[in-house]
């Protein structure tokens, strides 16, 4: 499996077990044996919507795509998204 697609069936699968569209990408990185893959999803709408709450889920796939692991890394406010650390 290619990296676009490590990051579609990564979207996928955490659309699917959040109930929640993903908005992108963040991180896709190569590993033996598969992909870790971070992407980014809306929690929370608000009004503004710079207030809404983000998170993001690291997602690691076999090589064929499957699911081995998902976890919530972290969650913080799409206004304040690039002052993380």
């Amino acid at each position: 499996m290619g990296a676009r697609g490590a990051a579609r069936s990564a979207a996928r699968q955490v659309a699917q077990l959040t109930g929640r569209d993903p908005e992108g990408v963040t991180s896709l990185e190569r590993r033996e044996g598969g992909w870790v893959v971070g992407i980014e999803v809306a929690e929370t709408h608000r009004i503004p919507d710079s207030t809404d709450i983000l998170a993001e889920y690291r997602v690691e796939l076999d090589d064929d795509g499957e699911l081995v692991t998902y976890r919530r890394a972290e969650r913080y406010y799409r206004g304040r998204a690039e002052n993380r650390t």
